[in-house]
């Protein structure tokens, strides 16, 4: 048992499920600083389940409604609380738990040391408020987490919010520079993994935020706001990047930004892991070699252009230079183009390509 759990962003989904559960403004919370603001403690156990049971014994069978009030009230009795799986109502109060004595436990007080081995002998969650150190812990598997004040939260969401902000800016850079080398047609394999990369890093930071978003519940509206703007067309991007740089030789399930999430921070910082996790096996694909565009993320900016319209243009010229060298009437041609289409699409080509608009979902 430790008393140092993750950073947020690192915690595994149930974990952010349970701090959005127990976030401010919620009616386990709002109970639980009531129980603090009484000078009392409690042992909640976040769900009934014949494991559960078994462990219990002692107190009253209820089956209420949760309320902040009842569970203010309910817990000045001795012994603690079961709460429904759904955490809607309170089926027990007033029950002694006793877990397996063998369970290793580093906690000392009494309630902490019971939810630590309840929680690891049922698999159930169980929150401790601690009247004497007024704090609110979640155990889970053996893990303690603190539930921090909200302006603590709040501070470590925007420190996370201002390092999301430098790593979009810093992905916008590396898509503007992809632009750059698309345009020449020397587009490498390092050039690839390097925007690949910055996605990656995005939606770790991102992933962080959203933690914290859980966490603070309603005091973290602001903060989602602030996220949904630095996070938007990232994924978009991702997928784009995808349908342009995946080798003929590689098929579509095998060419994906996914198992990058898997990569350690010292591995996303090598290009050749990186390649080499998305697909681009570095024995056939070297940082060096140049890959083809096919244009998609380029078509993706014009406006009013349906994605079977862009499907069918990728399929009749294959990449984004041979799309470029076309005349307007063989891109009128097109199924789904027509010639004033293809007027708007070459001017936008053309642009792109002469320096004036970078293209990406990525501003």
């Amino acid at each position: 048992m430790t008393d140092d759990a993750p950073e947020y962003g690192s915690e595994p989904e149930q974990v952010r499920h349970l701090m959005a559960l127990l976030a401010p403004g919620t009616p386990i919370r709002d109970g639980l600083e009531r129980i603090l603001h009484g000078r009392t403690g409690a042992l909640i156990v976040l769900g009934d389940s014949p494991e559960v049971r078994r462990v219990s014994t002692g107190g009253f069978a209820i089956d209420v409604r949760l309320t902040p009030q009842a569970l203010r009230e309910l817990s000045k009795m001795d012994g603690g609380l079961i709460l429904s799986s759904d955490h809607e109502r309170i089926m027990a109060a007033g029950v002694h738990f006793v877990p397996d004595r063998q369970l290793r436990s580093e906690e000392t007080g009494t309630r902490h040391r019971s939810a630590d081995r309840v929680s690891q002998q049922t698999g159930i969650p169980a929150v401790v408020a601690s009247a004497s150190m007024n704090t609110l812990s979640v155990f889970l598997r053996g893990r303690r987490y603190r539930i921090e004040e909200p302006e603590k939260l709040l501070t470590r969401a925007n420190q996370a919010l201002d390092t999301l902000g430098s790593y979009r800016s810093r992905l916008v850079d590396q898509t503007s520079a992809l632009t750059m080398v698309e345009v020449h047609d020397v587009t490498t394999v390092a050039d690839v993994a390097a925007v690949a990369q910055r996605i990656e890093m995005a939606r770790r930071l991102d992933s962080e935020v959203r933690a914290y978003v859980s966490a603070l519940g309603v005091e973290g509206r602001l903060i989602q706001l602030q996220r949904d703007e630095l996070i938007d067309g990232v994924e978009e991007l991702s997928r784009l990047l995808v349908e342009d740089y995946r080798p003929d030789d590689v098929s579509p399930g095998e060419f994906t930004l996914a198992p990058l999430s898997a990569l350690g921070w010292d591995d996303l910082g090598r290009p050749t892991r990186v390649a080499a996790a998305i697909g681009l096996d570095p024995a056939r694909h070297p940082l060096s070699m140049v890959l083809h565009a096919r244009g998609y993320r380029q078509l993706s900016t014009i406006a009013d252009l349906p994605p079977r319209t862009v499907q069918a243009i990728v399929d009749r010229f294959g990449t984004l230079q041979s799309l470029y060298a076309t005349g307007i009437s063989d891109l009128g041609d097109v199924q789904g183009v027509g010639a004033q289409r293809a007027k708007s699409i070459r001017a936008a080509l053309e642009r792109i390509f002469e320096g004036e608009e970078q293209a990406g979902n990525l501003r």
